[in-house]
This record gives structure tokens, sequence and C-alpha cells, in this order.
């Protein structure tokens, strides 16, 4: 399944190739970035793309990280995953953290992020006096499976 989405760039990431996949198989697109900076480790930043998308009504697109940047660096997301809403029309910012100990160095181009694009489900809520009843109940978190 294929969607049309509508693409600009600016600055810097006219030089790039567009967002793409890495392979027949891959789900997300990988971005780059259009500038370059020094993240030491324990800092954060927004990371500019260039990149601006005019997703259809009733998608999204997820801003998610990529795999090999954060085990060889420690570099994440911390947001993950980032949400581009159908209206948003700005440019595609990452928000990168990193975790590691060594400062890591992001050149304009670098891969950085990949973008997952998927349908929307609207939410209509039913307001009641109780919900259903089931095994795990109200048991939260780390109360599955346990021994």
């Amino acid at each position: 399944m294929s969607v049309s989405v509508s693409i600009t760039r600016s600055g810097r990431a006219r030089e790039f190739p567009l967002p793409d996949y890495a392979t027949p198989g891959s789900a997300g697109l990988d971005v780059r970035a259009s500038k370059g900076l020094v993240l030491r480790p324990g800092e954060r930043a927004l990371v500019p793309t260039g990149v601006h998308i005019a997703l259809p009504a009733g998608y999204e697109a997820q801003v998610r990280p990529r795999s090999g940047l954060a085990l060889k660096y420690g570099i994440v997301l911390p947001n993950s995953p980032g949400t581009i809403d159908s209206d948003y029309r700005g440019e595609i910012g990452v928000i990168l953290l990193n975790l590691g100990d060594a400062p890591f160095t992001i050149e304009p181009g670098d891969r950085i992020a990949q973008i997952v694009v998927a349908p929307v489900t609207r939410v209509e809520w039913v307001e009641v006096d109780a919900l259903d009843e089931t095994e795990r109940g109200p048991n939260g978190f780390g109360s599955t499976r346990r021994k």
C-alpha cells in the first residue's frame, strides 16, 4: 500500500536525497540532518532536517530512532515516537539525546531518524459506569507473566 505525500526542502536539505527506504522491506524512511552539530554526553538538541511535508487527512508520520545510532552511540529520541499531524506544515525537526559517553558529531546529510507514515484511527469515547472484568484486571507495570 502506498500513499502520496507532498514534500518540500529548504536550505542544505536540497543537496541530499529525499527521505528514502534503505531496503525494499524497510518500514521507515531515513531522514537526514540539514545542519551539523556536536551533541555532548547528556545533551539534547533539536536537529533540523529542512524537510516539510503535507500528509493527507487521516494519516500521521511517526519520527522514530535509528537503532544503529542507539546501539553504537547512545543516540536516542526522548519523545519517541514523535508525531507529525496531517495539518502541520512546518519543518520536521528531530529531538536527539546523547546517552553515550562521548561527544557525537552530526554532519549535514547524516541519517538521524526514520519516519513511518501510518493511518490514524479516531476515537469516539463511550462513557460507562464500569469496565468489563479481565484476568489481568487493574494490575499494571510488570504484572503480566510473573511466576
